[in-house]
């Protein structure tokens, strides 16, 4: 089934199916924006404790350098100073990692980027903090840094096991296949940058029996437990993670570098110790979206049909593997994207270098390949003479289809309708169709150009991205569902970042129990794990946890009055509060079916495994995939390279609509973050040297910026094998709408536009 919305009307039913009031399907708000609104939502940076000590931490002005020297008597001896800790003073394990446990909790011998910590200081104040960071001496040997990837190969190691993280060779098909076609090209993608709304903050309070509790907006507090407690050389059962009030995630929300320094500074010292990162923390600190090289040739049939796809995709990691692996096993899988190739043979390696570290951020690998195999389909059809949607239309995939990885599509794959629908929508009038003066110009309503310069384009893009983890990653989540005097609460370890899973749990248990009042408890590492907030995990994992202990609690809560009137439980249902039964004998509420008890359950989902891939790029390697489609409409100055997007038109694959308004919002932030991503966020570096961090020079769309976004599909075609029958919704359209913007410059100008985020000087068309 598919549905029209929009971003102004949300509601994917049609005038004449109004959404629910509750439950599945309603329309709720998110369940912290009263909170929000008010200003007494509980952010990390917030908190406060009795005798608090504040932290700071001293950063490498080098990216590359070998420490022969730290002195700390001076910055110890201040008036106010009650700690300083460097690498010798790190109890448990020196470095941490998710994977490769290669990155130093204090640099001790080699910094290996720009802002590494090196040491870090509580006082009783944060000036005198930051004034006692600045006092600690270090001497440095300045190296010569490695900052191109491409070099990185040959270069000295700039860890033990070397600069290459990972090699993936997909080989699938015939190697000796071509076609009447080829298409050839060079691609790189920018650095991105999470850029939270909130930077970086937390709050570590030391525990009577020598543990310690971190206050953080973790996005997975069991992993940073261990993380933490390996390093402090504690039992995990002795460190807990407390979730704080998350400001919005798009990434790992608080890197462990924030908060093992604020753990040991506690445990040193025996006081509540509270780092609050300055945006330039933040931008040093955290990780980035990988900078990417990738070099491609398509062969295609004189009719358009795709042959063979070759490629060869370099991710650079920075300075340590973080989440380059899964990166890069995305970036290799999805490099033909959602087209059937019978015959692709990719190389993608993941290197080491001396840039900002790269990591987890929305939607990593797909985006950058996205871009390269759009513009590459771009190619195609101007050498082949055809419309570039008509071209894509030949190639899509469905389900059934076999991706290179020699996976089988079975989830539903509607990718044609997606992008019949995107471009059959019309298109938004011209400006000469409208007073000149109700039309902004190129580069705002203050734009130097001039209208006779001004060029319109229509670009087209198509992109994937896979939910839950990869190869072999065991997805299970926890959750339990209490309920006593009318309302219940939702026990879960699964962390609220923005993408709503609070008011989706709240409405499972509407929609299974009747319950209207439905409370979610706090998140923290007592709690039996849910795993991190990413690939969707928590709509279908979480969300699946939550459901099945509801249909226990159900259970528990109609036996007694089935067993009653002769009947089973299936006879019986629950509407609005009210149970009855199928004949209408029986009807109550479920208040006075409680009669004062209290129910609870527990239970666990864990979706079917997945595998590695193997030698040869080979394997089922994904539980689910997501698809969109965007067709963007931009405005370009040719002559001076400005870029207007003026609308973004989206088809989304969603497999079922659990909650209209958020995800109506969900997709119209994530086409935003893309737009970003296309046009100004790249974190510029100069020789290793992190140019600009902060939200002056790293330009971030704003209000302005973003154009008309108009939802013109969903598609809901229930995945079997997904709870709900939901797909993730926020990655998808993050990928997709830079290589639709990319698109629609290249239609503009006539320039290839093969690097993102779009110069000036790409998009001045051609005299």
């Amino acid at each position: 089934m598919s549905n029209d919305a929009a971003i102004a009307a949300p509601a994917v039913g049609g005038p004449e199916q109004a959404p629910p009031a509750h439950g599945l399907g309603a329309a709720l708000p998110q369940a912290d924006v009263r909170a929000k609104t008010e200003g007494t939502f509980p952010y990390a940076s917030d908190l406060w404790a009795e005798g608090l000590l504040w932290a700071a931490i001293l950063r490498s002005p080098h990216p590359h350098a070998r420490i022969t020297a730290v002195d700390t008597s001076a910055a110890a001896g201040m008036p106010g100073v009650r700690a300083v800790v460097t690498h010798a003073d790190v109890p448990g394990d020196a470095a941490y990692g998710r994977g490769v446990a290669d990155r130093p909790v204090f640099a001790s011998d080699i910094v290996r980027h720009h802002g590494e910590a090196i040491a870090a200081v509580a006082a009783d104040h944060p000036d005198t903090a930051r004034l006692a960071a600045a006092a600690i001496t270090v001497e440095y040997e300045v190296l010569e840094p490695v900052t191109d990837p491409e070099k990185a190969f040959a270069a000295e190691p700039l860890h033990p096991d070397g600069n290459l993280i990972r090699h993936i060779p997909l080989s699938y098909g015939d190697p000796e296949a071509g076609g009447e076609v080829v298409v050839e090209g060079l691609y790189r993608i920018g650095r991105q940058d999470p850029a939270p709304i909130g930077a970086e903050a937390g709050l570590a309070v030391p525990r009577p029996d020598g543990g310690v509790e971190l206050y953080t907006a973790s996005t997975d507090p069991h992993t940073d437990r261990d993380l933490a407690a390996a390093c402090f050389g504690l039992d995990s059962e002795r460190v807990k993670v407390v979730v704080t009030g998350v400001p919005g995630a798009t990434g790992d929300r608080e890197d462990p570098g924030f908060q093992i320094p604020l753990g040991l500074l506690a445990l040193r010292t025996g006081c509540p110790v509270k780092l609050a990162a300055t945006r330039e923390e933040s931008f040093l600190g955290h990780a980035h979206r990988h900078p990417t090289l990738l070099r491609y040739r398509h062969h295609a049939s004189a009719e358009g049909r795709l042959l063979k796809v070759e490629a060869q995709i370099l991710l650079d990691a920075g300075a340590y593997a973080d989440s380059s692996s899964e990166s890069l096993a995305a970036a290799v899988a999805f490099a033909c994207g959602p087209y059937v190739v019978p015959h692709a043979f990719v190389e993608g390696w993941a290197v080491r270098t001396n840039n900002p570290p790269s990591g987890h951020m929305r939607g990593e690998g797909a985006l950058q390949v996205c871009a390269a195999y759009e513009a590459q389909m771009d190619k195609l059809a101007a050498k082949l003479g055809l419309d570039p949607a008509e071209v894509r239309l030949r190639n899509v995939l469905a389900t059934g289809d076999i991706l290179p990885t020699g996976q089988t599509v079975t989830c539903p794959a509607p990718v044609a309708e997606l992008l019949r629908a995107v471009r059959d929508v019309p298109l938004p009038p011209l400006p000469k169709d409208t007073p000149e003066a109700a039309w902004l110009l190129p580069g705002g309503p203050e734009g130097a150009g001039e209208p006779g310069a001004v060029r319109r384009g229509v670009g087209y893009a198509l992109g994937m991205v896979h939910m839950l983890g990869a190869e072999g990653t065991d997805e299970v989540s926890t959750a339990t569902v209490k309920v006593q005097d009318g309302a219940a609460t939702v026990i879960c370890a699964a962390v609220e970042t923005g993408q709503g899973f609070s008011t989706l749990a709240r409405q499972i248990v509407q929609e299974t129990l009747g319950i209207e009042e439905v409370r979610v408890a706090p998140v923290d590492t007592d709690q039996p794990p849910a795993g991190p907030a990413a690939h969707g995990r928590h709509t279908w994992v979480s969300g699946g946890a939550v459901e099945r202990a509801a249909k226990m609690v159900r259970t528990q809560l109609l036996q007694p009055l089935a067993h009653q009137f002769g009947m089973s439980t299936e006879l019986l249902q629950i509407t609005d509060g009210k149970i009855t039964s199928y004949d209408g004998v029986l009807s109550t509420t479920v208040t006075e079916a409680m009669d004062g008890k209290e129910l609870w359950a527990t239970a666990q989902c864990r979706p079917h495994p997945t595998e590695p891939l193997d030698d040869h790029g080979q394997g089922d390697a994904f539980v689910g995939l997501a698809f969109c489609a965007i067709r963007a409409v931009v405005d370009v100055d040719i002559e001076l390279g400005s870029v207007r997007v003026v609308e973004m038109a989206v088809a989304q694959d969603v497999g079922r609509v659990l909650n209209p308004a958020q995800l109506a919002t969900r997709i119209e932030a994530g086409v935003t973050q893309g737009i970003g991503a296309a046009l100004t966020e790249n974190l510029r570096t100069a020789r290793g040297l992190v140019r600009h961090p902060d939200l002056t020079g790293y330009a971030l769309p704003t209000a302005l910026d973003a154009p008309d976004i108009r939802i013109v599909r969903l598609v809901e075609e229930r995945d079997v094998v997904a709870p709900f029958g939901a797909k993730a919704a926020s990655a998808v359209p993050v990928v997709t709408s830079p290589a639709a913007v990319a698109a629609a410059v290249r239609a503009a100008t006539g320039r290839p536009v093969n690097r993102l985020p779009i110069r000036p000087q790409a998009a001045v068309a051609t005299p």
